[in-house]
C-alpha cells in the first residue's frame, strides 16, 4: 500500500460530476512526467550558450602561450573544434539509442552498471556541478560591479551576493516553467553571439583596411616541444567542453531523434567558426604581449577600438556568464533527477511538480549545494580538482558506446557511426586524462580521491538491499520525500515503459 503523503500528491480534487478518485489518480500517472518541450532552437542555444562561455572573452590566451604563434594556435583551435565533434557525434548515437536524460551517468549507467554510474555522479554531486556554477556565477558578478569600481578590486561580500542573487534567479525560473529557462537561454545566447560578432567584425575590418601586421608571420616561433603543443590543445579542448549539454535534457526533447543530432551538428560548426574568428580579430588589434598579461582580452581590445562603446564587451560577458550558468543549471537537475530516480539518490529528487512539471526538489538542491560553495573563499582552485574526472567519464561513456556496439549488437540505433569516430575520441580523452596526471598531480589524485570516497555511500544507500541498509537512512529518506512532497506540491514521476528494465537493474 502506497504511504499516505504519495496518494495525497499524486491524485487529484474530485471534480464536480463525482468521478471516482482513482479514474483521476490514473489520469494523473498518466501524465506525471516532464513535458517534452525543448525544440530545435532551444537545443542550439542550450550548446551554443554553454560551450561559449566567459572564457573567449576573458582568457583565450592558454592556447596561445604553449603554442607560442598566432599561426600554430589557429590550427591547434581548429583541431580542438574537429575532435569535440567526433566527441558529439558520438553522443548524438547515445542520445538516439539510449533515450535517458543524464548524459554521461546515463550511457555510462547502460554499459558499465551502477558503481561507475554511481561514482560519475558523486563526483558531479560534490565537486564538477557546483564548483562550475560558483566560479561562472562569481564571474557574472565581477563584470556587473566592474564599471563601478574602475579602479581597484570590488568588495568581496558584493560580488558574493550579486553571485548569489543570479543563482537563486536562474533556480526560480527553471522551477516555475522549463520554457522560462530555454527562453531566458534562447536571448543571452543570442546576445552573447552578437557580441562576439561585433567583436568579429571589427577585426576584419581592420584586415579589409591592411592592418595586418601581427599576422604577416603567422607561424614564426611556434612551439616544437610535443608537451607544449600537447597543453595547447588540451586547453582549446578545455574551451570547447559543454557540447554534451542537451544530452542531460534528452526526455524533455521534442522528436530527439532527429533534433538531437541536428542541433549538434548545427552547434558545432558555429562554435568553432566563432572561436576561430574571434581569435583572428584579438590577433590582428593585440600583439602577443598584450594577449598574454592581458586579464580580460575582450575588455582590452574593446578599448583599443571601441571608444565609447567598450561598455558593451563587459555587458557581453556578463550576458554570456548567465547564459553559460542557466544551461548548466538545466544539465545539472536533470542529472541529480535522473540518478534519484535511478535509485542512486535520495527519492525526494526525482519529484516534480504536479502542475509545472519540473524537477523543483532536484533544481533546488543544486542551487543550495552552489550556494554552499560560494561560501569557499579559494573556490577557483577547486576547478583544479576535476578535470581528470571530467575527461575520465566523458571517455567511459564513449568507451560505453564501443562496448555497446558488440554486448548489445541488437539494439535499435536510429544514427550509427563508423567506430573511427569513438575510438578517435577514447584515445583524445586518454589524452586529456593524462595530461592533467602530468601538469598537475597533486590535484588530479586530489580529484580521484574525492570521487572514490562515493564507495561508501554507493554500499550503505544502493549496493545494500533496502532491509539491510540502516534503519536511520531508511526514515531520513522516507520522511524527506514525504515533506518534499508536501511543501513543493511535488510526486514521484513515472518511467517510460522501455527505462523501466534499467532502472529496476540498477536498483
Amino acid at each position: 500500500m502506497p504511504a499516505p503523503w504519495r496518494i495525497c500528491c499524486d491524485k487529484k480534487s474530485r471534480t464536480k460530476n463525482g468521478k471516482a478518485e482513482m479514474d483521476n489518480m490514473a489520469e494523473t500517472s498518466e501524465k506525471m512526467q516532464m513535458k517534452k518541450e525543448i525544440t530545435l532552437l532551444n537545443g542550439i542555444s542550450l550548446i551554443v550558450g554553454n560551450m561559449i562561455g566567459s572564457g573567449i572573452f576573458v582568457s583565450p590566451r592558454g592556447v596561445l602561450m604553449y603554442s607560442a604563434s598566432y599561426g600554430l594556435s589557429l590550427v591547434i583551435w581548429a583541431l580542438g573544434g574537429m575532435f569535440s565533434l567526433f566527441g558529439a557525434l558520438c553522443y548524438a548515437e547515445l542520445g538516439t539509442s539510449i533515450v535517458k536524460s543524464g548524459a554521461s551517468y546515463a550511457y555510462i549507467l547502460e554499459a558499465f552498471g551502477a558503481f561507475v554510474a554511481f561514482i560519475r555522479l558523486w563526483s558531479s554531486l560534490l565537486i564538477i556541478e557546483p564548483t562550475t556554477q560558483a566560479v561562472i556565477a562569481i564571474t557574472f558578478a565581477n563584470y556587473i560591479v566592474q564599471p563601478i569600481f574602475p579602479h581597484c578590486e570590488p568588495p568581496y561580500d558584493a560580488v558574493r551576493l550579486i553571485a548569489a542573487a543570479c543563482i537563486c534567479s536562474l533556480t526560480f525560473i527553471n522551477c516555475v516553467n522549463v520554457k522560462w529557462g530555454t527562453r531566458v537561454q534562447d536571448v543571452f545566447t543570442y546576445a552573447k553571439v552578437m557580441a562576439l560578432i561585433l567583436v568579429i567584425s571589427v577585426g576584419l575590418y581592420k584586415i579589409g583596411k591592411g592592418e595586418t601586421e601581427n599576422l604577416r608571420a603567422p607561424f614564426e616561433g611556434s612551439a616544437t616541444n610535443p608537451g607544449m603543443i600537447a597543453l595547447a590543445l588540451y586547453s582549446a579542448l578545455f574551451s570547447y567542453s559543454g557540447w554534451d549539454t542537451l544530452n542531460y535534457v534528452t526526455e524533455e526533447m521534442q522528436n530527439p531523434e532527429r533534433n538531437l543530432p541536428l542541433s549538434i551538428a548545427i552547434s558545432m560548426p558555429i562554435v568553432t567558426v566563432i572561436y576561430l574568428l574571434t581569435n583572428i580579430a584579438y590577433y590582428v588589434v593585440l600583439d602577443m604581449s598584450a594577449l598574454l598579461t592581458s586579464d580580460a582580452v575582450a575588455v582590452t581590445f574593446g578599448s583599443e577600438t571601441l571608444s565609447y562603446a567598450k561598455w558593451i564587451i563587459p555587458i557581453a560577458v556578463a550576458m554570456s556568464c548567465y547564459s553559460g550558468l542557466n544551461s548548466s543549471i538545466i544539465a545539472a537537475s536533470r542529472l541529480f533527477y535522473v540518478g534519484a530516480r535511478e535509485g542512486h539518490l535520495p527519492d525526494s529528487l526525482s519529484l516534480i511538480h504536479i502542475k509545472r512539471f519540473t524537477p523543483v526538489p532536484a533544481l533546488l538542491f543544486n542551487g543550495l549545494m552552489t550556494l554552499l560553495y560560494l561560501l569557499v573563499e579559494d573556490v577557483f582552485l577547486l576547478i583544479n580538482y576535476y578535470c581528470f574526472n571530467y575527461w575520465l567519464f566523458v571517455g567511459l561513456s564513449i568507451a560505453g558506446l564501443i562496448y555497446l556496439r558488440y554486448t548489445q549488437p541488437h539494439r535499435p540505433r536510429p544514427i550509427k557511426l563508423n567506430l573511427f569516430f569513438p575510438i578517435v575520441y577514447c584515445l583524445c580523452s586518454l589524452f586529456l586524462v593524462i595530461v592533467p596526471l602530468y601538469s598537475d598531480t597533486i590535484n588530479s589524485l586530489i580529484g580521484v580521491g574525492i570521487a572514490l570516497s562515493g564507495i561508501p555511500a554507493y554500499y550503505l544507500g544502493v549496493y545494500l538491499p533496502v532491509e539491510k541498509r540502516p534503519k536511520c537512512l531508511q526514515w531520513l529518506s522516507a520522511t524527506t520525500t514525504k515533506y518534499v512532497q508536501m511543501l513543493f506540491y511535488c510526486a514521484l514521476s513515472d518511467l517510460d515503459i522501455d527505462m523501466e528494465p534499467t532502472a529496476a537493474k540498477s536498483k
